[in-house]
């Protein structure tokens, strides 16, 4: 008999896991975007205070490291005190979509009946709603007020909030534990947000993280169209706004 020679089987390679390295960076980023949000105000007190002699100048003159806007502002200074405005209402618009969401959402999830039927027709109706549209139109309604425009957002997002804690609470209805508690007569209430909510929590901190995303993009889109946001106030969209006055 002949023997076959085989081969040393070389053990796979493993990918390159570059997520840990992503999620490194973006904390790193969204770090340094709250430390200015928090401090920003102590850094440039005075960003919004203009020099007619510094009009236009290009980044790197006259201790400018920036430049400066049309109205002589300092766009390092307009960036840092900008922050804040520009954070503090996407934050405010997740966790109040979220806790409308985390309301409405457990009430159908484990209510259903008519109560989800009442809530599933109200979320598809705010879901056909466009965001910036919406925006436009009660700004010209009721004035282009910052808060005016947060609670707007917080209405407009709380759909996808509503159903992913929906969707999460339908899902530990049918475990062991719920029909413990429901065998032993424990209310209603106790039930839904003593002992079933807080195992949807991974699914709202996920959400609320997007939210703030979607509701920085919207927020900034807004300001540069003009809504949410006083003129030649320091805020990342307007800047963009003006920065197209200026090119």
């Amino acid at each position: 008999m002949t023997s076959v020679a085989t081969a040393p089987v070389r053990p796979a390679r493993r990918p390159r896991r570059r997520a840990p390295v992503l999620v490194a960076i973006s904390i790193v980023v969204l770090a340094a975007a709250a430390v200015l949000a928090l401090i920003g105000g102590w850094l440039a007190p005075d960003a919004t205070k203009g020099d007619v002699l510094a009009v236009g100048l290009p980044p790197g003159v006259l201790d400018h490291a920036l430049g400066t806007d049309i109205m002589g502002r300092d766009v390092l200074a307009l960036t840092i005190a900008g922050a804040a405005s520009a954070l503090a209402g996407p934050v405010v618009v997740a966790l109040g979509s979220m806790l409308i969401g985390i309301v409405l959402g457990t009430l159908a999830g484990y209510e259903r009946g008519w109560v989800d039927l009442v809530v599933g027709r109200v979320t598809d109706l705010l879901f056909a709603l466009p965001v910036m549209l919406m925006a436009l139109v009660v700004a010209g309604l009721l004035g282009a007020g910052y808060w005016t425009t947060v609670l707007l957002l917080i209405v407009l997002f709380s759909p996808s909030d509503i159903r992913i804690v929906r969707a999460g609470v339908l899902d530990q209805t049918t475990r062991p534990y719920i029909e413990a508690t429901q065998m032993l007569g424990l209310p209603r209430g106790r039930i839904m947000f003593r002992h079933l909510l807080p195992n949807v929590v991974p699914l709202i901190i996920t959400n609320t993280m997007l939210n703030i995303a979607f509701a920085l993009v919207s927020f900034s889109g807004l300001s540069f169209l003009g809504v949410g946001v006083p003129p030649r106030a320091a805020d990342w969209g307007r800047q963009l706004a003006d920065g197209r006055e200026l090119l």
